[in-house]
This record gives C-alpha cells, structure tokens and sequence, in this order.
C-alpha cells in the first residue's frame, strides 16, 4: 500500500506554501518500507550548464530519507548527510528518489537513499543520521504541519 506523505507548508522540498520551492509530493510504501518521489529540474535548478546543482540533489536526498521517517510519524532533524555523487544529473530528465531506514540507536536514525536517472542508472547515493526531536524541538516543529 502506498500512502502520501505529510507536506510541511514552508518546506522548500515538499512545501506547497513556498512560492519559491519545489513542491514535491512524497509517497510511502508500506511494503518496501520505503519514501519514494520523482522530480524534474528545470533551468532554475541548475549548477553547471545542463546539470542539476549538487546541493538541489543533496536537499533532495536528505529529505526522501527523512520522509521514511516522517512516514512513521516519527520527528527527525538531520544530524549527518553524506553524499556521493555518482554521474551528473540532467536538466529536464525525471529523477526517482528513494529512502528507507536502515537502523536505530536511541534516539539516533541511519537511513540510505538513492537518486536515479530516467534511465534507470544511480545519479547520487546517501545516507544521514537523523536525532529523534524530543520537548521544545517537537513544539518548534509542529508549527510546521498543516492545520487540521
């Protein structure tokens, strides 16, 4: 079963309020385990002349790994993003994002990630050590979520 995931409204990734973001809409599969968003960058997007800018791919990434999270209505801030980048990015090619978990030690979240081109070949792969929010942080976070 696959399931949206929760948009926070200023979010330059995933925000729908931010009139200069991307507005991504991420997916959960509950089977895979897995956060899952595509994106196509456009000229706006881009580092070198028909690339995409590494640091778009890097926010890209770190936000699929910590929507597997999030999907689990677990809060995270990011704590450590690693990234390799593994062939260039093209402007105007469909991008497929993808993030799990891959382990737990108390509060602190490992996860992976992945870019791939339309073609199916690994753009960037990651992975990020996200802290479990606890007290004033949840308070400072929840003024993020939608109103219900």
């Amino acid at each position: 079963m696959t399931e949206k995931i929760i948009n926070y409204r200023g979010c330059f990734i995933c925000g729908q309020d931010n009139p200069v973001g991307l507005k991504l809409d991420f997916f959960f599969d509950r089977e895979k385990k897995m956060a899952r968003a595509e994106f196509t960058p456009g000229r706006e997007h881009e580092g070198y002349r028909d690339l995409l800018h590494g640091g778009i791919i890097s926010s890209l990434l770190d936000e699929v790994m910590a929507k597997a999270l999030l999907a689990e209505e677990i809060p995270v801030v990011t704590s450590r993003l690693t990234v390799e980048f593994k062939k260039p990015a093209l402007i105007g090619d469909r991008l497929r994002l993808e993030g799990w978990v891959t382990g737990r030690k108390g509060r602190a979240y490992f996860t992976a990630g992945k870019m791939l081109g339309s073609d199916g070949q690994v753009v960037a792969e990651a992975s990020g050590v996200y802290i479990r929010a606890e007290g004033a942080l949840i308070e400072l976070l929840s003024k993020s979520l939608p109103d219900k």
